[in-house]
């Protein structure tokens, strides 16, 4: 139990760092009316999860990556957060938007980080 707590922990060190980075480097260097370091990281997010999912990894890696690093890297509640900003900036355009384009794209990118995955024979 101890050795799992610290493998998502580590993970979670992890995760939350390279979230830290990524969303910020895209945000300085990708001009956007959109949350843009969110979007990406719950792109890059959702295809490794799919792809961690597809390889089933032995327990200590799945609590290590699936568990510690996605669960830090990925913005749920970012998304919601900026979500419900841009619609009390009535910017509706760039909400529906944002919306589709995080759960459309992030859905085939999980699919095919689900599909990468798999051991080809």
């Amino acid at each position: 139990m101890i050795l799992h707590l610290l493998q998502v922990s580590i993970g979670g060190f992890l995760g939350a760092t390279a979230r830290f980075f990524i969303s910020n480097m895209a945000k300085k260097n990708i001009s956007s009316s959109l949350p843009i370091g969110t979007l990406c990281i719950n792109w890059i997010g959702s295809f490794l999860l799919g792809f961690i999912t597809g390889r089933n990894f032995t327990i200590t890696w799945a609590l290590l990556f699936g568990t510690g690093f996605m669960g830090a890297f990925t913005t749920f509640s970012t998304l919601n957060l900026e979500l419900i900003q841009l619609l009390k900036s009535k910017k509706w355009t760039s909400f529906g938007l944002y919306l589709t384009l995080t759960y459309l794209v992030g859905l085939i990118l999980a699919y095919l980080g689900l599909i990468a995955a798999i051991e080809r024979d």
